[in-house]
């Protein structure tokens, strides 16, 4: 893996700078603002050994749920990771996030990242379902790419970090379902309850601006007026599932307001025993891992390879 992070040129990264001085109130902005970050944030690439785009995983409702395939260089058989991209429940893809996948195949991993279906117009439990179907899936299929369907786990980021932590749990006590030997929970949304109230903005954005998204994601989501019930279902609040999660590296940003979630889901998982690295890092705002311009990007994706040699190596 590259060991220095990449320099993004001023012109791309006064871009970015002025798309997040504006940021989106709906999901239709925010859907927009993820196509535009991903032309800058998925620049120059690592070298892997192969992309396989929009390999099916499911037809469903009328619906194609993918995969784009990351095929790490060298012989097989390798580790499986399954990836769950962020964007709020409501936006983002594999084409979003390909540069942090990259690099999970950069460093010897065959990684599936799943195009499940988005809310609002596939609301709770589509996308879920979609995601616990695609872990059996990446299992069963896993050896077509050289992958050892044996030594398997899951991640992904904010939204993502939701739904890994939620399909982990929820696949936990079915003894015919892959065993997940690892999760990476990036900026989790992991408490529903608490998030309705919580306060999202990042510095120097307006806070009503924030409510918005924040409010749109979670209505998309889950419909508008969830009963508590399902805040508090655990295959969406995955804070009420700590002690079924596998062993987890969990990293967050000081200056994202998902870090209390993750101290939160930490307290749980340190009560039940589970085995966890809480990662804290200092500054860092949402989204941080995908922005290589910045040091501790790579330094936290180097941590999390780490984590995950230690229990598929």
């Amino acid at each position: 893996m590259a060991q220095e992070p990449a320099q993004m040129p001023a012109d791309m990264l006064q871009r970015m700078m002025a798309m997040m001085s504006t940021p989106p109130s709906d999901v239709p902005g925010l859907r927009k603002m993820l196509d535009q970050f991903a032309e800058l944030l998925n620049a120059g690439g690592p070298e892997i050994g192969a992309l396989h785009e929009n390999v099916l995983v499911r037809e469903v409702d009328g619906a194609r749920v993918t995969a784009d395939v990351f095929v790490p260089k060298g012989k097989g058989p390798h580790p499986v990771l399954v990836y769950l991209h962020g964007g709020g429940w409501v936006a983002g893809s594999p084409r979003t996030h390909r540069k942090l996948t990259a690099r999970f195949a950069e460093a010897g991993y065959l990684v599936t990242s799943i195009d499940y279906r988005l809310a609002p117009e596939a609301a709770f439990p589509k996308g879920f379902e979609d995601c616990v179907h695609a872990v059996r899936w990446a299992a069963e299929n896993a050896a077509r790419w050289g992958g050892d369907a044996r030594r398997i786990a899951i991640g992904g980021d904010s939204a993502g970090g939701n739904l890994s932590a939620a399909v982990s749990a929820h696949l936990a006590s079915d003894s015919s379902a892959p065993r997940l030997r690892a999760a990476l929970l990036i900026y989790g949304a992991f408490d529903f309850e608490a998030m309705r109230t919580m306060e999202t903005a990042q510095p120097g954005t307006d806070p009503a601006v924030a409510a918005a998204l924040r409010d749109s994601m979670i209505y998309g989501y889950l419909g508008q007026n969830p009963p508590l019930s399902r805040l508090r279902d655990p295959r969406v609040s995955p804070v009420h599932a700590a002690a079924q999660l596998p062993p987890s590296y969990l990293v967050c940003g000081d200056a994202d307001p998902l870090v209390e979630h993750q101290k939160a889901l930490s307290a749980g998982m340190k009560r039940a025993g589970v085995e966890h690295e809480n990662v804290i890092v200092p500054g860092m705002p949402h989204g941080f891992a995908q922005m290589e311009f910045l040091p501790q990007a790579l330094e936290q994706v180097r941590g999390m390879v780490a984590f995950l040699d230690k229990r598929l190596r």
